[in-house]
């Protein structure tokens, strides 16, 4: 009986004592299997989320060098869509997820505010467009001039279309201030949007095109062709803007964005990229 009793009272104290030692065993094993997920996950929950911009044609040139330095300063990747401003904003109004519209103009993005899209009361100016006249360096336009619009040698001159892209409004603008469009309206071959028409200029279509400074400042353009400015005065100011759409997930990154394109640093070095400072 006592050898018994003896067993029993030490099997109870044995378990006794080794209760808290299995107990503080079990919630370190616990604590080792949290912090292994929670280390695992952590990349993925803290990695910034793409920013989707919607942009204007007339961006193609410009917008991956900006996209290069706020990456490098942020670490947030922008997947960009390019169109014409008017086909960018049927798109965003017949339901495609964009985080960010950056129109060519004003009245685009006013749509999509106007259509209750966008939480904002107007859009915000983040540049101004310049137009030029632009043609391959082989081209019976050159030397190129104002004078090479009425050249008899060019037979092809091409403009966006002023129904869809703000720089084919320009052109038009141009055109009839410079009272030149009557007199060129048979030779005029109309683009969908402000990169076709520097298409067509380069392909040979056309032997010049009023396009952008933005797609004529590029490294390609200079490299092909040469262009001059149109003169300010002939048409009304490009007001390049930008809606944060209301639909986006991403809102905060949008608006760090737009806060960094509008920032004195940046607007300084438009110039540059083709484009004017917003003010």
């Amino acid at each position: 009986m006592k050898a018994s009793y003896f067993s029993l009272a030490y099997r109870k104290a044995a378990s006794a004592r080794n209760q808290p030692i299995l107990t503080l065993a079990f919630a370190s094993l616990t604590l080792l299997l949290f912090s292994a997920v929670s280390s695992a996950q952590t990349p993925r929950d803290s990695a910034p989320k793409p920013l989707r911009i919607a942009a204007a044609a007339d961006l193609e040139p410009v917008l991956p060098k900006l996209e290069a330095q706020y990456q490098q300063a942020t670490g947030v990747r922008i997947i960009a869509s390019f169109a014409s401003s008017a086909t960018l904003t049927q798109q965003i109004l017949n339901g495609d997820p964009q985080d960010l519209f950056l129109s060519a103009d004003a009245a685009h993005p006013q749509i999509l505010v106007n259509a209750g899209l966008s939480d904002e009361s107007s859009p915000t100016p983040y540049a101004r467009g310049v137009l030029v006249l632009w043609a391959r360096r082989d081209s019976p336009a050159q030397p190129i001039s104002l004078h090479s619009l009425t050249n008899p040698r060019v037979h092809k001159i091409a403009i966006a279309n002023g129904r869809h892209a703000p720089y084919g409004i320009a052109a038009d603008q141009a055109l009839a201030s410079l009272h030149l469009y009557s007199q060129l309206a048979a030779k005029l071959v109309i683009a969908e949007n402000i990169g076709q028409t520097a298409e067509f200029a380069e392909s040979g279509n056309a032997q010049a095109a009023l396009i952008s400074l933005t797609i004529a400042n590029s490294t390609h353009a200079r490299a092909i062709g040469s262009f001059v400015r149109i003169p300010a005065a002939s048409y009304q100011p490009i007001r390049q803007c930008a809606v944060i759409l209301k639909s986006s997930p991403n809102q905060t990154e949008a608006q760090r964005f737009l806060h960094w394109l509008t920032s004195q640093k940046i607007q300084q070095s438009l110039p540059s990229l083709g484009l004017d400072p917003a003010n």
